[in-house]
């Protein structure tokens, strides 16, 4: 049985008072039947994890670099987010995709270099709404999929977020139908590839999660949790959402 994981993630959002949020989640779930992980900006990121610890909430990072170290101006590398408190890294979100030209190629390397360092890496995939009108979704999640998943990932050290490019912010969702297609898809090729360790890998679902449409994307099948945006910036709406999971 996969344990469900509710993941914020806050984007360029938030500075010192933003903390207060996550005190008051710790504090509404002092235990939960889920996972529950916040990925803060990188300022925020030290702060957060001694705030939160004790507590069931685990922190991350949104980036590394594939490097420990060196001459790479404004980058963080994966053990600078452990030495920070984090236990996990979001790598190959379409906005880094998009902003910033990252390749299937460069997010494999982020996530062995995250796995090097004893991060949980959670790799993200989705397609864009062209690719979808074109009836490419499943061709180009699949091959992000191949490209992204480093050889080593298993049940322990990976996650798979599966976040439809045209969801992401605009409050548009896909049908249920349509994302449990795509979920389905992701856990046939995780097993072709990883074998048990394959059935074992977290496959979470983001793209406009909200309390109110949470528990029947939950219900779908393979879906094991969401990664969440906006709607973790404020803990009664992320509340919401892990509630959804617990139910």
């Amino acid at each position: 049985m996969r344990r469900k994981l509710a993941a914020g993630n806050w984007k360029m959002n938030g500075t010192g008072g933003s903390l207060a949020e996550a005190d008051a989640l710790a504090a509404a779930w002092p235990q939960a039947a889920c996972d529950i992980l916040i990925c803060p900006p990188a300022t925020l990121l030290s702060r957060l994890s001694d705030r939160l610890s004790g507590s069931l909430i685990a922190t991350g990072a949104q980036d590394c670099h594939t490097a420990s170290s060196g001459a790479h101006t404004g980058d963080v590398s994966a053990d600078m987010v452990a030495d920070a408190g984090g236990s996990h890294v979001i790598l190959g979100h379409s906005e880094r995709r998009a902003d910033h030209g990252e390749t299937d190629a460069l997010v494999r390397a982020k996530a062995e270099a995250a796995l090097g360092a004893g991060l949980i890496a959670v790799v993200c995939v989705g397609e864009t709404l062209e690719e979808r009108e074109a009836g490419q979704t499943i061709d180009i999640v699949g091959g992000q999929l191949a490209g992204s998943l480093p050889d080593g990932a298993t049940a322990a050290n990976t996650v798979v977020a599966y976040e439809p490019v045209w969801a992401i912010g605009t409050g548009k969702v896909p049908t249920l139908e349509e994302i449990g297609a795509v979920h389905d898809d992701i856990r046939a090729r995780l097993v072709a590839r990883f074998g048990a360790e394959g059935d074992g890998i977290r496959v979470l679902y983001g793209g406009s999660v909200k309390p109110s449409n949470a528990a029947e994307i939950f219900g779908v099948s393979n879906v094991d949790g969401a990664l969440v945006g906006g709607a973790s910036l404020k803990a009664d709406d992320f509340g919401g959402i892990i509630a959804a999971l617990n139910a």
